[in-house]
This record gives C-alpha cells, sequence and structure tokens, in this order.
C-alpha cells in the first residue's frame, strides 16, 4: 500500500469514528480533505500527508514541566486514583498517554500501541523520530506508553504526561516529541518547582513553547502552573515569588499565557500563622478551580478549534505561503538571468580573446581557417549550433538548480501550513518555464475553492453556536 493511500484509509477511519461519537465533525474532515488536495498540487504537503491529522480530534490535555515540579501528583488528584509514580528523582523518563478504561484495571501498554494506531495523536512518530535522529525510531517503547484508567475524567479526552525536561539524554527526539505533543494540544500545563521557580532548567523547551506560541492564533491555551507554592509560606513571600517568576518567564519571550499557582493538600506542611496558611489555600483552591474548569471546556473548545485551524490554514495559505512563494520565484528568476547574463557575457568575451589571439580576424570579419570546411556542409552547420545550444541550456539549467538549491534552503518548512520549500522546488523543475507568475497549483479557480471551505466554516460555527446561544431569546433547536 503506497504513503498516499495509506493515509487516506486513516482519514477514513477518523471519519467512521467521529460519525459515531460527533457527527457535524464528519463534514469537517470533508473540507480537510479538499484542503489537502490544494496544498499537495502547490506542493505545500506530500501526498501522504494531511492537515487532518496535524490535529487532535480528541480534547488533549499535556502536562510539561522540570523533573519534581510536581506533574505526576497533579495527575494523580486530578483523576483521584494512584496512576503515575511520583517522586523527587526522575520517576519516568517516557511520555504516557493516559485514555479511559471499560473497566476497573488499570494497564500500562507499550509505545507500539500509540504508534500503530491511526485514532491517536502519535500515530507513525516513530518515523518522524528517526527523521531527527537515525535509529531511534525503532525504540519508539523507550519514548512512549499508553495507560489506561477507570476514571471517569478521562471519558472523551486524552491526558499526556511528559518526562522532565532538564535530564534526558535524547534530548533531540524528546524535543520532536513535545513539539508534536505541543501543536495536537488543546491544553498545555507547563508546570515549574516553586523551590527553583527560575525557567533556566528547562530552556530549551521555553524556546520550543516560545515558537509554538508566536505562530499560533490559539496561544491562550498555554496555562503556566508554579507548584508547591507551599513551601514559601513559612517566608510569606507568595507575591514576590510569584512575581519574579512570571518575569523570568516573560524574559524568555512568553509574553502570552495563563499564570497559576498550586501545592497539593497531602504533601504540605501548614504554617503556625493561620491567616498566611488560609491566604495561600485560598490562592491555591482559585487557581485550581480555573484549572478545572479550563479542562472541563475543551470538548467544546476543541470543536472550535478543529475548525478555526481550518479556517486558518486556509488563510495562510493563500495569504501567506502565495505571496512568500511569488517572491520567492522572482528573486530566483532574477538572480537565474543575472548568472546567466554574467556566464554568457565571460563566455563570449573568452571566445572573442582566443579567436583573436589565433588571428581568426579580419576587421570584423571572422574568417577561422575551418569556416570554408563548415559552410560547406549545412548539416554540420546545424550540428554545430546544436552542440553549442546544448551546451549553453546545460549551463542554464545548471545556474538554475543551483539558484533554487540556495533559495529554498533559506524558506525553511517550520509553518503551519506545510513545506514552503519543497513547493519551490517543485516550481523550480527543469520543464517550468521562469516567466510563470503563478505558482503550480494555484489559479482562480482554486482561490474560489478556498472562499467556498471559508463559506463551510462560517456554517459550522453558525451550528455550533446555535447548540450553545440564541440572541433572539428563542429554543434552540439541537443539530
Amino acid at each position: 500500500m503506497t504513503p498516499a493511500k495509506r493515509m487516506q484509509n486513516r482519514i477514513t477511519r477518523l471519519q467512521q469514528q467521529l460519525k459515531r461519537e460527533n457527527p457535524i465533525l464528519v463534514r469537517v474532515v470533508d473540507q480537510y480533505r479538499t484542503l489537502d488536495a490544494i496544498a499537495i498540487k502547490i506542493g505545500l504537503l506530500s501526498p501522504a500527508e494531511s492537515y487532518a491529522t496535524q490535529i487532535s480530534w480528541w480534547p488533549l490535555v499535556s502536562v510539561l514541566g522540570t523533573f519534581s515540579a510536581g506533574k505526576s501528583s497533579f495527575i494523580n488528584s486530578y483523576l483521584d486514583i494512584n496512576l503515575q509514580d511520583t517522586g523527587n528523582q526522575a520517576v519516568d523518563d517516557r511520555f504516557t498517554v493516559i485514555t479511559y478504561s471499560p473497566d476497573s484495571t488499570q494497564r500500562t501498554l507499550p509505545g507500539i500501541a500509540l504508534d500503530g494506531d491511526p485514532r491517536f495523536p502519535f500515530y507513525q512518530i516513530s518515523e518522524e523520530i528517526e527523521n531527527v535522529s537515525a535509529g531511534e525510531g525503532a525504540k519508539i517503547d523507550s519514548y512512549l506508553q499508553m495507560k489506561v484508567a477507570p476514571s471517569e475524567k478521562l471519558k472523551g479526552k486524552i491526558l499526556i504526561d511528559s518526562p522532565g525536561f532538564d535530564a534526558d539524554e535524547q534530548r533531540k527526539s524528546t524535543l520532536k516529541i513535545t513539539d508534536h505533543i505541543i501543536e495536537l494540544s488543546d491544553l498545555v500545563l507547563v508546570f515549574f518547582d516553586a523551590r527553583h521557580p527560575e525557567p533556566g532548567a528547562m530552556q530549551d523547551t521555553l524556546e520550543h513553547l516560545v515558537r509554538s506560541t508566536q505562530r499560533r492564533n490559539d496561544s491562550n491555551k498555554f496555562i503556566f502552573i508554579l507548584n508547591q507554592i507551599d513551601t514559601s509560606a513559612k517566608d510569606d513571600n507568595l507575591e514576590d515569588i510569584v512575581a519574579a517568576w512570571q518575569k523570568a518567564l516573560i524574559q524568555s519571550g512568553l509574553g502570552s499565557g495563563d499564570f497559576r499557582v498550586l501545592f497539593n493538600d497531602k504533601l504540605a506542611e501548614p504554617v503556625a500563622d493561620k491567616n498566611v496558611w488560609a491566604r495561600y489555600v485560598a490562592k491555591r483552591d482559585a487557581d485550581y478551580k480555573q484549572i478545572l474548569n479550563r479542562i472541563d471546556s475543551i470538548s467544546i473548545e476543541r470543536i472550535y478549534r478543529i475548525i478555526g485551524s481550518m479556517e486558518s490554514l486556509a488563510n495562510q495559505i493563500e495569504q501567506h505561503a502565495i505571496p512568500r512563494l511569488r517572491v520567492a520565484l522572482q528573486h530566483w528568476k532574477r538572480q537565474v538571468l543575472i548568472y546567466d547574463a554574467i556566464i554568457f557575457m565571460i563566455l563570449f568575451i573568452l571566445f572573442i580573446s582566443i579567436t583573436i589571439s589565433l588571428g581568426y580576424w579580419q576587421g570584423i570579419l571572422f574568417l577561422p581557417p575551418w569556416l570554408s570546411l563548415l559552410t560547406s556542409s549545412p548539416s554540420l552547420i546545424w550540428s554545430s549550433l546544436a552542440i553549442i545550444f546544448s551546451l549553453l541550456l546545460a549551463i542554464h539549467f545548471y545556474i538554475r538548480k543551483k539558484v533554487a538549491k540556495k533559495i529554498a534552503a533559506n524558506l525553511g518548512d517550520d509553518e503551519a501550513y506545510g513545506h514552503l520549500s519543497q513547493a519551490f522546488v517543485k516550481n523550480t523543475r527543469w520543464w517550468r518555464s521562469l516567466f510563470h507568475f503563478n505558482p503550480i497549483g494555484w489559479n482562480s479557480a482554486v482561490q474560489h475553492k478556498l472562499d467556498a471551505i471559508r463559506d463551510s466554516i462560517d456554517n459550522f460555527v453558525q451550528k455550533l453556536n446555535d447548540r450553545f446561544t440564541n440572541p433572539s431569546g428563542g429554543i434552540n433547536k439541537k443539530s
């Protein structure tokens, strides 16, 4: 089975499951298919890729942070079961995907359970890991595991617990998975240890978070949590620690996001001053309630986010990818013509210089000794011209290729709408004229298709709104 066919089968299975769980999204997947076809034609996606697989179709909450920041304790407390091991040292060096179990048994399944199942957000992640670190893709079980638990709070959502990021030997592969998680998540909880609140220990992860929030239109999905804040109660300096922590994060480039503080009642030691402790508990309770409200609301937010992501992609293709391709192609054409002119001028000057030194010119007449032989045979003239033309053409296409490679290297591929450099290279193949204005796959008919997608998005949003609001005050009919 070809990769393209396998991708289509994956999307078909996705639609079949959505038909049972959320029928309105089945039609959204159809629009994603249309968007995929446009992007593949342009070259932004390969036939084995789909925008539909770049998002999570089930609510996804990810928990990131340093070792001993209290991530696992928070998950256990939230689920009200003892699922994740806890401790001050590294207790788990793998990403753990936590899902609902229909029976009363907790189970731990290997990473292949996620890598081989297209319903989960880590389908074929081993291939991406392999691309980042050769040989690591086969070690998927050392990066991922799945746990199933009978907690009612897991119904309809997926929870991901991450390993700490301050002592991981498999840095590149781990951060690759982190990027993948951030892209798919509906809510990202980033935990810090109040005993060491400075963000330096997870600077690599923060850089990824910064890049992610800067280019996303849903940066509000990040909640930054200073955990174990009860350790500051003895000094009664809650506000000072929180302010210093927030300042450090902002200096790292994180200008958006929600900031909260927490501590675990079961592990905390109350201070003697009851007023101080009451203030800490009140702050913790208020922030914990806000976090729970965000988790509970992601099912609704997720549907809007899926639809909004599709509109964002349609806009980015038209307003960012195509203009950037046009600029790059104009730059390519200009450089190729300049290099052509320079090289051909150099060749011409060399030709004139050499033939003059050989005495082939009499005034302005070019009269080499072999000219009479050449003019006596028309076929020889045409053969000579064909050879000269072929050489010049070979030089031209060599210049085209080298200039295209240089420009493509500077375009980059770290864009939500796909591989811009791949699309550019597709437009610079040898049969493609220098003087095409529009990129491959872009015309007025494609613009109309994008308009139709945006119209369908408006209809989807209106139907969703009808479920939750009715400004006229009438009775909503659930669709």
